[in-house]
């Protein structure tokens, strides 16, 4: 334990970030693929109007677990925020990532464009030898986005269907332009619009101040070690070392978290809302001030453990609330994904309330709209579960293919008297029971329905 402990101190957060980027594009490249019960992880499919969950197919019209699964997602990152601040914008953020891979693995490793620790001097384009190496970067980073723009559409369109439409591509125009859009918006997006998408463009950095407070973990300077760099009016007041106020201040004003910042801000300013917690200044101070034999200036901490001498508390009012509502949330949404139904089953009378034939024979008329929600061929069965007195007359046995749709007129019948009324009309209520003979106690629904007796005086005396 110890090693791991020493491990993790002595390894920048940059590299700890490059393991966590690796570790989130395996998932999001072969999510997509995985299969359980023949079904998807998950998969929002609009072709086939289904919802797939952890293995588990859910139809459109079942998707009542849409509103937990959109609440579980921001309250899983507001949490998140209010321990780690914008912990999701540095290290797991998609914008994030394609940025890294653009700027530090192809312009700075494989091309040598830029400094990785230099991120705020743009190359050189005046040279022919630069232009040729930024025109290479944006044909891999080009094909890099069509990867990616087609690994987002196959969490809408399953990976199966997306290669087999690539074949006939006349027939799926609309599918690739949307595939080609989406690429091309990455190759605007992460070389031309870069970091300012988070400064400007994204909301969450807009939420994130109403989110932190003094125990949330955040990149932060201390100024009771390095000096105030900056006055109340967020006026830099100290451009070198020498016109720090105390002498015991220990900034040596290098410039190097600036520098290294993505964002183009400088974090000795304090809170600003384009930090995004990638904690490379945190990386540059601890560099610079482990030559002098000192602990960075800038560190993974909260205020009140830099700037007030107190430990941050990890679990206080607000990490509580979240905890529980993040545990109601995923509660609702297994109790509520416990209630699948395995077919579908939609009743409707037809405009004729009810019809006397001979020997007061009272028959009304249902329209049935099956849907089989399985992944094989079934075949449904229908009968009455509580009023033997009617009768289904007109329903034959039929077998439904996967994911397909089926109308069937239902007579229902009785030579009874069910009610001895000369006044009105008597609706009664009976109970269908709908299922499939290959698993009848597995694929069943219960619905109810109304069959109209008519007034006594309307039957043949």
């Amino acid at each position: 334990m110890n090693e791991k402990n020493e491990f993790l101190e002595k390894t920048p957060y940059r590299y700890r970030r490059y393991i966590g980027y690796m570790i989130a594009s395996i998932v999001a490249l072969s999510l997509p693929f995985i299969r359980i019960d023949g079904n998807h992880v998950f998969l929002l499919s609009f072709d086939k109007k289904q919802l797939h969950l952890l293995g588990t197919a859910f139809d459109m019209q079942e998707l009542y677990l849409m509103p937990f699964l959109l609440m579980l997602l921001f309250l899983g990152i507001f949490a998140a925020t209010s321990l780690g601040g914008r912990a999701w914008c540095g290290w797991a953020c998609p914008q994030t990532i394609f940025r890294v891979i653009y700027r530090d693995l192809i312009e700075s490793t494989l091309l040598g464009l830029r400094r990785i620790k230099n991120k705020q001097k743009e190359p050189d384009l005046s040279k022919a030898e630069n232009k040729t190496k930024k025109v290479i970067g944006l044909i891999i980073w080009s094909c890099l986005a069509l990867v990616a723009a087609a690994d987002f559409m196959w969490f809408f369109v399953p990976p199966e269907d997306f290669f087999e439409y690539l074949q006939n591509p006349a027939e799926h125009l609309f599918l690739i332009g949307f595939v080609l859009a989406i690429a091309a918006f990455l190759v605007y997006d992460v070389v031309f619009l870069k970091e300012d998408f988070c400064v400007y463009i994204c909301p969450y950095s807009r939420v994130q101040s109403v989110l932190y407070d003094n125990d949330t973990y955040q990149a932060i300077y201390s100024t009771n070690r390095g000096g105030t760099i900056y006055n109340e009016h967020k006026e830099k007041i100290i451009f070198k070392a020498k016109d720090l106020p105390e002498s015991t201040n220990e900034c040596t004003t290098c410039e190097s978290c600036v520098t290294v910042c993505p964002t183009h801000i400088d974090i000795r300013k304090g809170l600003q809302l384009e930090c995004i917690n990638c904690l490379e200044c945190v990386d540059a101070c601890t560099s610079v001030m482990g030559k002098l034999g000192k602990p960075s200036l800038v560190q993974w901490s909260s205020t009140n453990a830099i700037k007030n001498n107190i430990p941050t508390q990890m679990v206080r009012k607000s990490t509580v609330m979240y905890f529980v509502a993040l545990v109601v949330v995923i509660g609702l949404l297994f109790v509520m994904g416990g209630e699948k139904e395995h077919m579908l089953l939609n009743i409707n009378k037809t405009t004729q309330l009810y019809k006397v034939k001979e020997n007061n024979v009272v028959s009304n008329s249902l329209v049935l709209l099956f849907q089989n929600t399985e992944s094989q061929p079934m075949t449904y069965d229908l009968e009455i579960v509580d009023n033997p007195d009617i009768k289904i007359t007109r329903f034959e046995p039929f077998t439904l293919s996967p994911g397909k749709l089926a109308k069937k007129v239902v007579i229902l019948e009785t030579d009874k008297i069910l009610v001895n009324d000369n006044t009105k009309d008597t609706p009664i209520t009976v109970t269908l029971k709908a299922f499939a003979k290959e698993d009848p106690t597995k694929v069943v629904v219960l619905r109810k329905a109304v069959f109209i007796y008519p007034r006594l005086d309307k039957l043949k005396q």
